[in-house]
């Protein structure tokens, strides 16, 4: 084989390559941008501080329902969680005091940068999310996280969680083959990584 069509081969590769990466870049931030996640980091791992952040989880979660009520699309959630805040922080701070711990705790809303998590059956992709961050004293222990919006993790929710027509609802075709099928998408998930650092250094150049 001469050269040149070496040459014409490898381009032609290479152009199905970008094009596949992009389409499925162009998925992930449509997901980024659809989601709210709650993020719940411990004061340590100690197994006290790690218990600690689940009693915050579970009370946290047992109030979901009330502190949401009425909210049926992704703005309305947000908005929810930005006035209900120092609701939010209260109900973690009266979980802290209840089990004997003086921590301060601090929640807010943030967009902050996830790896890729696996919840129940599906797989959110690495990306950089909307959440509602709930911080236990020195937040230096492993977190919990859960998807708020669309409402997988809230009681109220059930249905949501297990129902794949109402998962639809929420979740266009190709953004529900990349979270049950990540391992087809592994390599199309590290090209995104390459890209986003090469493109990161020619940011920090210019």
């Amino acid at each position: 084989m001469r050269i040149r069509d070496i040459a014409l081969i490898t381009g032609l590769m290479g152009a199905i390559v970008f094009t596949n990466t992009a389409q499925l870049g162009n998925t992930v931030r449509g997901l980024e941008k659809e989601v709210l996640r709650m993020h719940i980091l411990a004061n340590s791992d100690s197994e006290e501080d790690q218990s600690l952040k689940i009693a915050v989880r579970d009370r946290l979660l047992e109030k979901s329902d009330e502190l949401f009520s009425g909210c049926e699309t992704l703005d309305e959630m947000k908005r929810k969680a930005i006035e209900e805040k120092d609701r939010i922080n209260s109900i973690a701070q009266e979980v802290i005091h209840e089990k004997g711990y003086d921590y301060p705790s601090e929640t807010e809303l943030v967009n902050m940068e996830f790896e890729a998590k696996q919840y129940d059956d599906i797989t959110m992709p690495a990306g950089n999310y909307d959440a509602l961050r709930v911080t236990i004293g020195k937040a230096d222990g492993h977190n919990w996280w859960c998807v708020m919006y669309p409402p997988l993790c809230i009681p109220a929710a059930e249905e949501v969680r297990t129902d794949e027509e109402t998962k639809a609802k929420h979740f266009s075709d190709d953004e529900l083959d990349i979270m049950k099928k990540p391992e087809e998408h592994r390599i199309g998930f590290k090209c995104i990584e390459i890209f986003k650092s090469i493109g990161k250094k020619f940011s920090d150049w210019f």
